[in-house]
């Protein structure tokens, strides 16, 4: 990681900007080549911004700050998100030259990981909003996309099996929320990726799904 970023405001948290998927899109830049990683989040909870999220918007900062959480931002935008060790994270980087819609790009990836999830045996995952991934009406998925000389980065966070008292602790209701979401708290409004009976494991699922994708990643056109 790089060196934690001044904050903005007096009461702002500290951040830390979320690389962790540099090494990607440094290899898509020199191969011109498409590529997607899957893995566990590890490590304990973290908190992760949008590139111009507002923390006094977003975060409950003092239990951030009590709980001694690591707090991320990330280059994509997009509201505030807790990671802990029941989700995991998918990041897709493709080399897409010129303008592109942003749009088109989240409906593209949205059916293509659907599809994908649907293959290791979770059917039924849908995109609604801008981003969101649902299923059976309760967000299983947050993401964002970030455009980069001649790259786009796509990144989700799945929630497998999230603590969900994490996230009420830091966050609040958020400034701004899809209209499926109809002012449903955080418990109502989040599900989770085994809600269907499955057990699940989160590493065995992101090396599954990291596969599944992986074969269809040249099929991915946007």
């Amino acid at each position: 990681m790089n060196g934690a970023m001044n904050p903005a405001d007096p009461a702002d948290l500290p951040t830390t900007p979320y690389d962790l998927d540099d090494d990607l899109l440094e290899a898509v830049r020199e191969a011109q080549a498409p590529r997607v990683r899957v893995r566990p989040w590890t490590g304990g909870p973290a908190v992760v911004i949008g590139r111009g999220g507002k923390q006094e918007l977003e975060l409950n900062r003092q239990a951030i700050a009590a709980d001694a959480i690591p707090l991320y931002r990330r280059p994509g935008g997009g509201c505030a998100v807790v990671l802990d060790e029941g989700n995991l994270t998918v990041a897709v980087v493709l080399p897409l030259p010129g303008v592109g819609s942003i749009t088109a790009a989240f409906g593209g990836i949205s059916s293509w990981l659907a599809a994908g999830l649907a293959e290791c045996g979770l059917p039924g995952v849908e995109q609604e909003g801008t981003s969101d991934l649902v299923r059976d009406g309760r967000k299983i998925g947050g993401s964002c996309i970030w455009r980069t000389r001649g790259l786009l980065y796509y990144a989700t966070t799945l929630l497998v099996k999230p603590d969900l008292d994490l996230v009420a602790r830091y966050l609040p209701h958020p400034p701004r929320e899809p209209a499926y979401r109809a002012g449903r708290h955080h418990r109502d409004f989040m599900g989770r990726l085994e809600s269907h009976g499955e057990h699940l494991e989160v590493a065995e699922l992101a090396s599954l799904l990291e596969i599944t994708l992986s074969k269809g990643l040249n099929s991915l056109v946007l």
